[in-house]
């Protein structure tokens, strides 16, 4: 009787999933609901230099359908995309009621392909 066995086990090579890039096409209008605003700040307007622009998109955007209402509203493919949230801070408010809370906000980078951009005026 033997305590290890003989048999030696075949090792399996595992193969990678195969990634491809979801699209999803936007209906009439809805692409300005996905991309409320583009977003303009400091760190905004360095990064646009490089290829990077920042956009104030609802809050339940998926970066598929940030993406192709990119595609529709300004003609460009983005290369990638980052998304953040960003959470509402609690303010004072002039009133009897004291505190309120500034609402949850959410914003895009957009990384485009050398030689894209977009014109904002």
């Amino acid at each position: 009787m033997a305590i290890f066995g003989n048999k030696k086990k075949e090792k399996k090579e595992k193969v990678a999933p195969v990634r491809r890039a979801r699209t999803t096409a936007t209906a009439n209008g809805v692409a300005h609901d996905i991309i409320r605003a583009p977003w303009f700040s400091e760190k905004a307007l360095v990064g646009t230099e490089k290829g990077v622009y920042v956009f104030d998109v609802s809050l339940r955007a998926t970066k598929a359908e940030i993406a192709s209402a990119i595609k529709e509203i300004y003609n460009v493919s983005p290369r990638k995309i980052r998304t953040l949230n960003l959470q509402g801070k609690p303010k004072t408010m002039r009133t009897k009621r004291g505190m309120g809370m500034r609402s949850d906000r959410r914003k895009a980078y957009v990384y485009l392909n050398a030689g894209d951009t977009i014109q904002f005026a």
